[in-house]
């Protein structure tokens, strides 16, 4: 499965957190330690938001750790709010139209997992797309898929942490109508420039890995921790999703209740992580 981080706080560099940690998400796509999937090396991208309403992306087939340009983008752009993705293609093409983050509008989306049974459903699920996302569909992943879904809810007036649920659902509920066995499993990050919403999701009991972190700065969620001091990260519970507020350090509001426990940080209590 591929592995992602994102970031939310202060404008930081981006090497800070994807690429100068002693196990960032660069060293992830070679060797990831909590992912089915070893190696992350079916290409890459870095999504990040600026002075614009719409967020700037870089993508590419390429594997992370091999892209000089990668490390020379990250060295030079700060960013308040930005996600980083390593992807292991799961039946699709390796192309740049399938890497991650996606993006529409003022919204960015990545995330790792699958729709089981994807082939078969895949004609279906699109048909449901509206004429504007359907054109806007670049790719053939289901991630992108289920991202757009959840884009023409949003159109339609929806929440955007209520639309890619209701997404979610409603594939799953497409996969039991088409006798598939196999599981949907959806650890996703979702932002519109001032909200990041984290989701982990699965249809049975097995969901991709998901972590939130706060720092002195701002907040981290991941798919896997990165440091050494794994007791400051705190592992999201399956079937809850995330709210964090740009410009708020931690999170603004949880749905889980343990989760939002585990992250009340008091005066003192929060880590300085080293990122300037």
């Amino acid at each position: 499965m591929c592995r992602f981080v994102a970031w939310i706080g202060d404008p930081i560099f981006l090497q800070d957190i994807v690429c100068a940690p002693a196990h960032s998400l660069v060293r992830q796509a070679l060797h990831a330690e909590r992912a089915h999937t070893v190696t992350n090396g079916d290409g890459f991208g870095v999504g990040w938001y600026g002075e614009r309403d719409e967020p700037a992306t870089y993508r590419e087939v390429m594997p992370a750790w091999s892209d000089d340009n990668l490390h020379s983008l990250c060295e030079t752009v700060r960013s308040g709010l930005f996600f980083a993705h390593v992807r292991s293609a799961t039946g699709t093409a390796i192309a740049r139209n399938n890497s991650h983050p996606f993006r529409f509008g003022r919204y960015l989306f990545m995330h790792n997992g699958q729709i089981g049974g994807y082939p078969k459903l895949r004609r279906a699920l699109e048909a449901r797309l509206p004429d504007r996302m359907y054109a806007a569909r670049k790719g053939s992943t289901d991630s992108e898929l289920m991202f757009l879904l959840a884009m023409a809810q949003v159109a339609r007036g929806a929440q955007p942490q209520a639309a890619l649920r209701a997404v979610f659902d409603e594939t799953v509920a497409a996969m039991e109508r088409s006798g598939i066995g196999e599981p949907l499993r959806f650890a996703a990050a979702l932002s519109d420039g001032e909200s990041l919403w984290a989701f982990r999701l699965s249809s049975d009991a097995d969901p991709p890995t998901l972590f939130v972190r706060d720092a002195a700065r701002g907040t981290i969620v991941a798919s896997e921790p990165f440091d050494d001091d794994e007791a400051q990260w705190i592992a999201v519970a399956p079937g809850d999703t995330v709210r964090l507020q740009r410009n708020l350090h931690g999170p603004a509001s949880l749905d889980a209740n343990s989760l939002g426990a585990a992250l009340h940080w008091s005066g003192g209590a929060r880590d300085p992580l080293a990122v300037a």
